[in-house]
C-alpha cells in the first residue's frame, strides 16, 4: 500500500477513535467531530456517507438505553417528523452545491454550536411553546443535518432547554440523532451520493468508533467532564475555522 494510502488509513482509524472517545465521556459528538475532522480530507458528501453506520449504531445503542422511549415519542413526534423533512431537503443541497461552500457551511455550524455550548447561557422552554417550537427546531436541525452531516444544532440546546430529566435527555438525544442518521442514509442514497463501497467503509468505522465509546466510558469518571468538555468545544471551534478558512487558501 502506498504513503498517501496509508496515511489516510491512519486518519480514518483515528478519527472515529476520537470521535467514539468523544462520545463514550460526553454521549454526543461522534459526528460532530468526524465530519470535522473527515472534511479536511474529503467533500463533506463523502464525509457523511462513512458516518451512516457507526453513528446509526451508537445512537440506537443509546437511544434504547432508557425506559421513557414511549414518553418521548408522544412528546418530540412533530419534532423527529420535520428532522426527517429537513434532512431530505438539506442533503440535496449537500450533494449538489460545490464542495467549497459546503465546507464553509460545516465550518460555520461547528463554529456556531462551540461558541453558543462555550458561551450562551442555559436556555429554558415554557411549556405553552413546545408543540410550536418544536416542528420548527425540528425542520432546522434536518436541513443542517443535511446539508452538513452534523446533527447538533439546534436540537442539543433545545432538548436540553426542556427540562428533561438527564436519563430521559441523554434517551432524547439518542432519539433525534438515529432519526437524522438514519434520514441522511435516506437522502444521501436517494441522490446518489452513498455507494456500496462507502458503506462497506462505513460499516469498518464501527470498530474503531465503538472502542472509543468502551474507551470513553473507561476514562469517563477519572477525568473532570468540565474540562473535557472545554477542550472538546475548542476542537470543534479550531476545526470550524479551519473548514471555513481553507477553501480561500
Amino acid at each position: 500500500m502506498n504513503a498517501p494510502g496509508s496515511i489516510w488509513i491512519g486518519i480514518f482509524v483515528l478519527t472515529f477513535l476520537a470521535a467514539g472517545l468523544v462520545k463514550g465521556v460526553t454521549g454526543m459528538g461522534l459526528p460532530t467531530v468526524a465530519m470535522g475532522v473527515l472534511a479536511t480530507t474529503m467533500p463533506p458528501a463523502a464525509a457523511a456517507a462513512l458516518l451512516v453506520v457507526p453513528t446509526f449504531v451508537t445512537n440506537v445503542w443509546q437511544m434504547l438505553g432508557g425506559t421513557g422511549m414511549r414518553a418521548l415519542l408522544r412528546r418530540l413526534w412533530a419534532m423527529m417528523l420535520c428532522v426527517v423533512v429537513g434532512t431530505f431537503l438539506g442533503t440535496r443541497l449537500l450533494v449538489s452545491i460545490d464542495p467549497a461552500w459546503s465546507a464553509r457551511l460545516l465550518g460555520l455550524a461547528l463554529l456556531g454550536y462551540a461558541l453558543h455550548a462555550l458561551l450562551a447561557p442555559a436556555l429554558s422552554v415554557p411549556a405553552r411553546l413546545e408543540s410550536r417550537l418544536s416542528p420548527l427546531i425540528g425542520l432546522a436541525t434536518g436541513l443542517l443535518a443535511g446539508a452538513t452531516g452534523i446533527f447538533t444544532v439546534p436540537a442539543v440546546p433545545y432538548l436540553q432547554a426542556l427540562g428533561l430529566q438527564k436519563e430521559d435527555l441523554v434517551q432524547a438525544l439518542g432519539l433525534s440523532f438515529t432519526v437524522s442518521t438514519s434520514a441522511l442514509a435516506g437522502g444521501l442514497f436517494a441522490h446518489g451520493a452513498l455507494a456500496m463501497d462507502q458503506l462497506g467503509l462505513s460499516l469498518l468505522a464501527l470498530v474503531p468508533a465503538l472502542a472509543g465509546m468502551w474507551l470513553g466510558a473507561r476514562i469517563r469518571h477519572r477525568i473532570s467532564p468540565q474540562s473535557f468538555r472545554r477542550c472538546f468545544l475548542l476542537l470543534l471551534m479550531l476545526l470550524g475555522l479551519e473548514q471555513m478558512l481553507r477553501s480561500f487558501f
